[in-house]
């Protein structure tokens, strides 16, 4: 397994750890229709939430919420709308990304919700 893809794999394990504690039910994780992947997708009452993990070891080049992109999130959100349809689902839905900065070796975790759309 690529080092990328480890580094990514702890990312989204604490990032789901992270929001399981907030009161999130994980309810699929790298979901992928075609050119979309979804990190996580989590239940909190009525809500159905599409999340984007980031994670980086340095904030010299910007912070990993930053790292989404205007393409990024419309990849998500087309993914989104596919789950969305194949679950028959019609509730609330919201985009959040969770930033996981690592300071010292230690992450430091931030949730935007309702980060875009």
């Amino acid at each position: 397994m690529s080092d990328k893809i480890q580094k990514g794999m702890e990312a989204e394990n604490l990032a789901a750890d992270f929001l399981k504690q907030q009161g999130y039910e994980i309810v699929a994780r790298n979901y992928r229709y075609q050119r979309s992947e979804i990190d996580l997708i989590v239940r909190k009452e009525n809500w159905l939430v599409f999340v984007e993990v980031k994670m980086r070891s340095s904030d010299a080049f910007g912070y990993p919420e930053e790292f989404v992109d205007y393409r990024k999130a419309k990849n998500i959100v087309f993914g989104a709308e596919q789950y969305t349809f194949e679950h028959n689902y019609e509730g609330n839905v919201r985009y959040d990304v969770v930033a996981i900065s690592l300071r010292n070796g230690k992450p430091e975790i931030r949730h935007f919700e309702d980060a875009f759309y």
